[in-house]
């Protein structure tokens, strides 16, 4: 018989009581109380869960040109194909790509940009948002009136400002191999103000409790003291603007591809499919636009109405 059931039995008491912690929170409360917040929970975990197992569900990958059949194109949905027969749930586009696979694989490459940018931008927005409201000085000075210079640019537009320079300067051969790291660069760039400006506030708040001057007094570093015991204090409005900046990254991502400007052909998002069935709306074929469009509506607003309820489970003013 071993010892090692003993040695594990501390650290699942451990999980055991941060769990039972969780569900007895007043946030985990309010979560079950709030109708919305459990159906947009309900609806952005499927689409995100249909993304991840696209090749498990989608019928065919519609990027593989040895799928595709250039005579199921323009089949309506539900339709059986005059050429051919086959019948296709959400109907074909021009190239006879079904449209649900293109739309399940296509939420891949939205979702993947948006959390990228968003983790990109988390990580400027709260460093510069650390330094200016700690240090400040110059310091503050420099960081706080960048920020300010960037805000009177409208996001999208420095957005593709960044991407043009940033695909400029790469190679022309890994121009579409690098198209998604530079939208995901583009976006990250001109969304990090908001987190910098709330992060500082806080922080300024903060650094005047006398939990931060003990540490002072001890010999912490400036570092350690922004790092460890700064940080952790000012992360909740933090949460409720990534869960928001989310769903404005993955609609930034998408007009910069309907824009032409954004994901490759090759690796089309729901913007690029919502731009290639643009061209087909006045010509009959209107599920080539439609359905993209509604899975992007629903994946941004299920977002949206996560953020909401997030901020207000964390303000404490509206328990």
């Amino acid at each position: 018989m071993t010892d090692m059931p003993i040695k594990d039995a501390p650290q699942k008491v451990v999980e055991q009581s941060r769990l039972r912690v969780f569900l007895d929170s007043d946030v985990f409360y309010m979560f079950k109380k709030s109708p919305v917040a459990v159906i947009s929970t309900i609806i952005f975990a499927s689409l995100v869960l249909s993304a991840l197992f696209a090749p498990l569900i989608a019928p065919t990958n519609p990027f593989d040109p040895a799928s595709l059949n250039l005579m199921n194109g323009f089949t309506g949905p539900m339709t059986p194909n005059a050429f051919t027969g086959e019948s296709f749930f959400l109907g074909t586009d021009d190239q006879g790509r079904d449209v649900f696979s293109t739309i399940l694989y296509g939420m891949r490459v939205s979702l993947f940009v948006g959390v990228a940018a968003v983790l990109l931008a988390m990580v400027i927005g709260i460093t510069l948002g650390l330094i200016s409201g700690y240090v400040g000085g110059w310091t503050e000075t420099i960081i706080m009136r960048t920020a300010d210079v960037q805000l009177t640019f409208p996001s999208i537009l420095v957005a593709m400002l960044i991407f043009g320079v940033a695909k400029g300067i790469t190679p022309v051969e890994y121009r579409d191999q690098m198209a998604i790291w530079v939208l995901i660069l583009a976006i990250g760039l001109s969304d990090w103000v908001q987190f910098a400006r709330v992060v500082r506030g806080a922080t300024m708040v903060e650094k005047r409790k006398e939990y931060v001057e003990a540490a002072r007094l001890i010999g912490r570093t400036p570092y350690a003291i922004m790092l460890r015991h700064i940080l952790p204090n000012v992360l909740s409005p933090v949460l409720v603007i990534a869960t928001i900046s989310l769903a404005l990254a993955i609609i930034a991502e998408a007009t910069l591809s309907f824009l032409g400007v954004g994901a490759p052909a090759t690796q089309p998002s729901l913007g690029t499919l919502i731009r290639i069935g643009q061209g087909f709306l006045f010509s009959g074929e209107w599920w080539i636009l439609l359905f993209p469009a509604v899975t992007l509506l629903t994946l941004a607003l299920s977002v949206n109405l996560l953020g909401d309820w997030l901020r207000d489970a964390l303000n404490p003013r509206l328990r």
